[in-house]
């Protein structure tokens, strides 16, 4: 077994909760260095941290799985771990069968993500550390869940970062093109196979609630709206019409069926078109909305590319003002963990002055607690939404 030493002072991050080792806060490695083998961390004094993983190829050279001397290798380890997961998530979500069930370090799993789709799951082994032990997190699964089918969806580019393939692999029983599933008593139709990021956007499950309060008798915009979950639940709680746009044509082909599907096609719209330029266009034709939601996909892949994402986050922004009706809603999100809180909140106010419009914060909200925000790990949170109101 590895043995990582620490330099002197590198470990009062890690004792204070937090999970990660980074490359240059080893003084010392002793014995086995293979990518994914299991490691001990020790401080400057020879103490010990805590049992994780090792990556020789990733800045990030070593993760915690646990404060003590442990087996992480075994299948009696990760069904442990995941027995605890799902008695948080019934606790949350006791009539759902739809949920994130393992949110890495949120669920001091660093490196997997397990979301449920009734009797399917999707996984993502992110780090190398958690690809070699895919069999007993496989095994754990298969005895907790007797799924009908379990596929990775490791087609994601951080695991480039731990010098791993992307790939979609079916990993046990069979996964059908399109699953079922139900969201506060709406249904959807889901890709597990080639949707966004796991076939559905359950991160945003609490914050579709808000459209209970706002969305009857209006008239909606859904922007980025992938498979129509924002536009279904503005429909379905009585808005008097919905439109999605998305620049992708099978999104909006999705969408339209999840409308279907739900009954409310009828007071729905779908547009596959270019978001930015939509919004410009739907300025110049002089239209306006009673509610306008801006979910887009992660702009800042690193911190290398803020500066560029800022451009792209205060132009969606400063148009969808723009199209807002006197007292009109604007859900606007942030799925970059690198779009901070406070860097989100000051893009809106530069929006909002660029926009010529007085915007009143009605609430600011996160991910759905099924992604548990740790707090020594702020990494662990990352969505951001911010309800304004047009005043």
């Amino acid at each position: 077994m590895l043995k990582i030493i620490l330099g002197k002072g590198e470990d009062r991050r890690i004792r204070s909760g937090h999970p990660w080792v980074f490359s240059n806060e080893i003084r010392e490695l002793q014995g086995d260095k293979q990518p994914g083998c299991t490691a001990e961390i020790y401080d400057a004094g020879g103490g010990f941290i805590g049992t994780g993983y090792y990556n020789p190829h990733s800045l990030i050279a070593a993760r915690l799985l646990s404060r003590e001397r442990t087996d992480i290798d075994s299948s009696p380890f990760f069904r442990e771990r995941l027995e605890k997961a799902l008695a948080c998530r019934r606790e949350l979500y006791p009539e759902m069968t739809s949920y994130r069930l393992v949110h890495g370090e949120g669920d001091f799993l660093p490196g997997l993500v397990v979301d449920r789709y009734g009797d399917y799951l999707a996984v993502q082994f992110l780090t190398c550390g958690m690809d070699v032990r895919r069999e007993p997190v496989i095994t754990a699964l298969v005895e907790l869940f007797a799924p009908k089918g379990i596929i990775a969806r490791n087609d994601v580019a951080v695991r480039g970062l731990e010098g791993l393939p992307e790939a979609v692999e079916l990993l046990y029983g069979e996964i059908p093109d399109v699953v079922e599933m139900e969201e506060h008593g709406f249904r959807f139709r889901v890709n597990l196979r080639e949707g966004q990021k796991t076939g559905h956007f359950l991160d945003q499950k609490e914050n579709h609630r808000l459209l209970e309060r706002i969305a009857p008798g209006r008239e909606v915009l859904d922007c980025f709206s992938y498979s129509g979950s924002w536009g279904v639940h503005a429909a379905g709680y009585g808005a008097s019409h919905s439109t999605c746009l998305d620049i992708s044509e099978r999104a909006i082909a999705l969408a339209r069926e999840n409308g279907k599907l739900n009954g409310v096609a009828g007071r729905m719209a779908f547009e596959a078109v270019d978001v930015f330029e939509r919004l410009r266009s739907l300025k110049a034709e002089e239209r306006t909305f009673d509610v306008i939601i801006l979910d887009p996909p992660a702009f800042v892949k690193s911190r290398k590319a803020l500066k560029e994402a800022e451009k792209g986050y205060l132009t969606i922004n400063r148009r969808a003002m723009e199209l807002l009706r006197p007292g009109g809603h604007l859900i606007t999100c942030s799925c970059s963990y690198h779009m901070g809180r406070e860097l989100f909140h000051d893009l809106l106010k530069t929006a909002a002055f660029q926009a010529r419009r007085e915007m009143r914060v009605v609430e600011v909200r996160s991910q759905a607690p099924d992604h548990p925000v740790l707090l020594a790990v702020p990494e662990t949170e990352y969505l951001k939404c911010f309800v304004l109101q047009a005043v």
